[in-house]
């Protein structure tokens, strides 16, 4: 990984296919279950592998962008990451999903592209966007690997011990957080 400069703007539905440019692998050996609002470790392999270029399951590059398609056609705003013209980062933002809620619906960075604040800030950018639009919470249903949820909380996100039913019923596996913004 170069320290190449990292660009950010707007990514169009029609570019959403370049989410292929992203490589999602991680190495996971802690993972959190969620009771209300505490977390439980627990250890084991649970390691990411990159995104299936071919077919349609849900680790698919299709599966994204189709994910993503859902979220810009409710309302949703996609800004991207991108170094010497690759994306390397991705965030959406769906406002108003609830009277005052904005979903931080999709956030992925590039294996040897994260810790070095590329997903704060696109972040800081999804947050600005949900604010200006009138919202005042942010609610994030996270992957549950201890990374994730630690970036997270980082960025002042907490567990919540009432996920919005809708979320929980589509991720219960996940770690549902939010943050006043």
């Amino acid at each position: 990984m170069s320290r190449e400069a990292i660009t950010y703007r707007p990514i169009q539905p029609d570019e959403l296919s370049r989410i292929a440019e992203i490589d999602r692998s991680e190495r996971i050996d802690t993972i959190y279950l969620q009771r209300g609002s505490d977390l439980v470790a627990v250890s084991g392999d649970f390691s990411a592998r990159p995104w299936h270029a071919d077919g349609q399951g849900e680790h698919s590059v299709a599966h994204q962008v189709e994910e993503c398609e859902r979220y810009l056609a409710a309302g949703g705003i996609a800004i991207g990451a991108l170094a010497d013209g690759r994306l390397v980062g991705i965030g959406v933002v769906v406002p108003h999903i609830r009277d005052g809620v904005a979903q931080l619906g999709f956030l992925h960075v590039s294996d040897g592209y994260r810790g070095r604040g590329i997903g704060g800030r696109l972040c800081a950018q999804l947050e600005q966007i949900g604010g200006e639009l009138g919202d005042t919470v942010m609610v994030v249903s996270a992957t549950p690997s201890a990374n994730t949820v630690r970036f997270y909380r980082n960025l002042g996100f907490e567990p919540t011990a009432n996920p919005l039913r809708e979320l929980y019923e589509l991720e219960p596996k996940d770690v549902h957080l939010e943050k006043r913004l």
